[in-house]
């Protein structure tokens, strides 16, 4: 990583937009894998909270809050991590969150001997992530799109970087669970394979050019300048925002958190010494039916622009309705169709909400909106957490479809709100 700390220096400029004849289509391609490694870090604990409890002792409660705490750590690193992006540039953002990343995992590795690191290291774990989704994710988006010829949709450019975030979730998880149960010392093996390809991510992002100036702070002045008048298109920007895409945000990742925290557990007491391996198909399962719905997505934001939020919506409530009947019955197969339903949920919603912001957000905004995006999906991952909690009032089932009749609710809002004030289709 020292090979590239110079990028956050502001004496030493980063790499500049490429020249015209460069062949930019390859570099989103290579800054790809950072997004890759943000999803790997996120998921590879989720496949292990089974074996925590059952290797190390860790109740039900403390693993799903290790879980929850992750999005402690993506808030301040999304909420940072986009207005530094867009003001100091992408490449140093995006190095210095795959630093942390690291970090964080060797903190997990070290959880087997101090169980005490696992919260530090879930932390700096949803740090790292939210500065990579933030800085990463624009990033992406602006390589995107080449000099000459003919550019991609803004939406499809968008959704690119939530492919790779979902290639990343889904072998994650898979891997870290094989690992952990066929190779000696599970908790610390299973966390190796990040390393590398984090490793991996950075030489592949080493040559990336930056894809807009750094803009340095300006010299002190003895009179300070007025504050520029915010923009008309701003102001529309933010309000259609908070209509359009808050209210389905938080979905993006209740759905696979459910999923891979709550589901396992409440179906796997047949599974009998498998139950790591069944926890790393489920966190495979949910985020590939994401990628699988990809081309259905774009498809219907041709076709109106609220399309691919309804659907999203309504395959998360469908989802959970299958997951309360996994829950009530303990059926594992059942469980992993519910993971599916789910995951094509996520895959429709993240394509959605990574869309609008790309058509919302003017150039100079991209990551900051970005983040705000990410951070309000991410609450979705204390969904778990919340989960467990009711359980002391509720049975398992019934929480979840609970769960559900919200999903419609807001389905319901959101065809309202697109309804009233229409906006026409996405091109692509």
């Amino acid at each position: 990583m020292s090979k590239h700390a110079a990028s956050a220096n502001p004496i030493a400029p980063p790499l500049v937009s490429p020249p015209a004849d460069a062949p930019t289509h390859r570099y989103w391609l290579r800054a790809g894998w950072v997004m890759t490694a943000s999803g790997w870090s996120a998921n590879q604990f989720s496949a292990l909270l089974g074996a925590y409890r059952s290797d190390i002792g860790l109740t039900t409660a403390t693993t799903t809050a290790l879980f929850a705490i992750y999005v402690l750590g993506m808030i301040p690193g999304l909420l940072l991590g986009g207005p530094l992006a867009d003001r100091r540039g992408r490449r140093p953002v995006v190095f210095f969150a795959l630093g942390t990343s690291a970090l964080a995992t060797c903190l997990l590795m070290a959880g087997p001997a101090a169980s005490a690191l696992l919260w530090p290291g879930r932390f700096l774990t949803g740090i790292g992530a939210g500065a990579l989704l933030a800085a990463g994710s624009a990033w992406i988006k602006e390589l995107s799109v080449p000099p000459h010829g003919q550019a991609p949709s803004p939406g499809a450019a968008a959704r690119r970087s939530g492919l790779f975030l979902s290639a990343g979730f889904a072998s994650g998880g898979l891997v870290a669970s094989l690992i952990a149960q066929w190779a000696p010392q599970p908790m610390v093996t299973a966390y190796l394979p990040h390393l590398v390809l984090s490793a991996v991510a950075a030489l592949c992002a080493a040559h990336v050019p930056e894809s807009v100036p750094a803009r340095n702070a300006a010299a002190p002045s003895a009179s300070p300048a007025p504050a520029p008048a915010p923009e008309q298109g701003d102001l529309s920007s933010a309000s259609t925002f908070r209509r359009l895409v808050a209210p389905v945000a938080p979905w993006v990742f209740a759905a696979p958190a459910v999923a891979f925290a709550t589901l396992p557990g409440l179906v796997d007491g047949d599974l009998k010494g498998w139950e790591t391996v069944y926890a790393g198909v489920i966190t495979a399962v949910t985020p590939g039916a994401g990628l699988l719905v990809a081309p259905f997505a774009r498809r219907l934001a041709a076709r109106h622009r609220i399309a691919t939020g309804v659907m999203g919506l309504l395959a998360v409530a469908l989802g959970l309705v299958l997951a309360a009947a996994a829950a009530g019955n303990a059926q594992p197969v059942v469980a992993l169709v519910a993971s599916a339903v789910l995951g094509g949920g996520y895959g429709l919603c993240v394509a959605y909400g990574l869309t609008e912001v790309a058509v919302l957000a003017p150039p100079h905004q991209l990551a900051r909106l970005t983040s705000r995006f990410w951070t309000l999906a991410y609450l979705g991952f204390v969904t778990p957490y919340v989960i467990t909690l009711l359980t002391e009032y509720f049975t398992p089932a019934s929480i979840l479809v609970g769960g559900a009749v919200l999903a419609l609710v807001t389905t319901a809002a959101l065809s309202y709100l697109g309804t009233r004030h229409p906006h026409g289709h996405h091109p692509g």
